[in-house]
């Protein structure tokens, strides 16, 4: 397995990896920044938007060339008012996803993350889904949205809902690693998880059952997003960060990208309600 430095541009905090339309777009969560580049080649970023708040991940719409993102402490369309506000001072948005039924997904956790202040919101309900977590990644969906994965990275747990019309339930534990922190995630067409690992240098499958099925090791210290995309949609993208470290190589904030056996599908788009 051939693993390779995508481009040379080390980002404070990179995140949020998705295909959207022939592209890969990532953000750099601290800086506002959004960032995009192609995934046929290696290549550098392009920079879609620079934002004065955090932005965590966005989504295309459907329908049009926008872009909805998590920005500040709620969300909005990029270039746009945020619409809907879900956390207050000392907050901001941390990660989210459109689901395959075309909703938004947000977690917000604290900038100083105090346990048990992070949360998980859905665009245009009751806030919050799900509180009492302290640094929430994801969500990811299986391909026919009745599975949610939901890292709480700073219990280094992954739990897995079932999702029915997008009201969660069953929830139990995934995987459980307390001597990794896990990040953020994706599906493939299988149904395996994609799982990046903060501080450990790995990223790592698991089957659909739990069990660990395959480890990718990086030079870079901090992954931080997976994502499967290129042509074929099997090439894996993981975006790491340099943030907080004291001395960063020319690896850390860096873009990965290898090949793997099986694909994945491009990032869900969000649908409006009055669409």
């Amino acid at each position: 397995m051939t693993l390779t430095q995508w481009n040379f541009e080390q980002l404070e905090l990179g995140e949020g990896a998705r295909w959207i339309g022939d592209r890969l777009v990532v953000v750099d969560l601290l800086a506002g920044r959004v960032l995009a580049t192609g995934g046929a080649v290696p290549g550098p970023f392009q920079e879609l938007a620079k934002l004065p708040v955090p932005v965590g991940a966005v989504a295309p719409v459907q329908g049009s060339d926008r872009l909805m993102a998590a920005m500040g402490t709620g969300a909005g369309i990029l270039g746009g008012a945020q619409d809907e506000t879900f956390a207050g001072e000392g907050m901001r948005v941390n990660d989210a996803v459109a689901d395959p039924g075309g909703r938004f997904w947000v977690t917000t956790m604290a900038y100083d993350t105090e346990p048990g202040t992070g949360a998980l919101h859905r665009i245009g309900s009751p806030s919050p889904v799900l509180k009492g977590l302290t640094i929430p990644n994801g969500p990811a969906f299986s391909a026919d949205g009745r599975l949610m994965y939901l890292a709480d990275s700073a219990r280094g747990v992954v739990h897995r809902f079932d999702v029915y019309d997008g009201e969660l339930g069953g929830r139990r534990v995934f995987v459980h690693t307390p001597h990794h922190t896990p990040d953020g995630m994706t599906t493939d067409v299988a149904g395996n998880v994609w799982i990046a690992f903060w501080g450990g240098s790995i990223v790592r499958r698991y089957r659909p059952d739990g069990r660990l099925d395959r480890e990718i090791r990086l030079p870079a210290q901090q992954p931080t997003s997976v994502c499967l995309g290129g042509p074929d949609l099997n090439r894996l993208f993981i975006t790491t960060a340099k943030y907080g470290l004291r001395r960063p190589t020319l690896h850390d904030g860096a873009l990965f990208a290898t090949d793997v056996d099986i694909p994945g599908r491009p990032a869900n788009a969000y649908v409006p309600a009055d669409s």
